[in-house]
């Protein structure tokens, strides 16, 4: 079943927004310091790829430098992407077909919101 949720998943909007992921990680890694976030923005991508059959874990041991970068994250870019989730799942949530779809978004908030110390596995 996941990977059939996979494939309709990249057919109808999660191949675009993971290719935009990786131009957002690509554009922010052009400069040292956007290296991190952009090396986040690409994991996000992946984990866009294929949400079904995945479940979000918070990493055991957390850094102080993770939770700075995660701070600096919300503010610049993270509220922005975890708002765009949210609307997405709101307007798939509207269909029964969209319900498995709408569960994904939701799935995708905590790693937007939080990509240093939160992982899709």
């Amino acid at each position: 079943m996941s990977t059939l949720g996979n494939i309709v998943w990249l057919i109808f909007g999660g191949l675009i927004s993971s290719v935009l992921y990786f131009l957002f990680g690509a554009v922010l890694c052009l400069t040292i310091v956007g290296i991190p976030f952009g090396m986040q923005a690409m994991r996000l991508g992946v984990a866009t790829l294929s949400p079904f059959g995945k479940r979000v874990v918070g990493r055991e041991r957390q850094s102080s430098l993770a939770i700075v970068f995660d701070v600096i994250w919300i503010a610049l870019f993270g509220w922005e992407i975890a708002l765009v989730h949210l609307v997405m799942a709101a307007i798939l949530a509207i269909t029964i077909v969209g319900l498995p779809f709408a569960k994904q978004h939701i799935k995708l908030i905590p790693v937007a919101l939080f990509p240093f110390n939160q992982k899709l596995v």
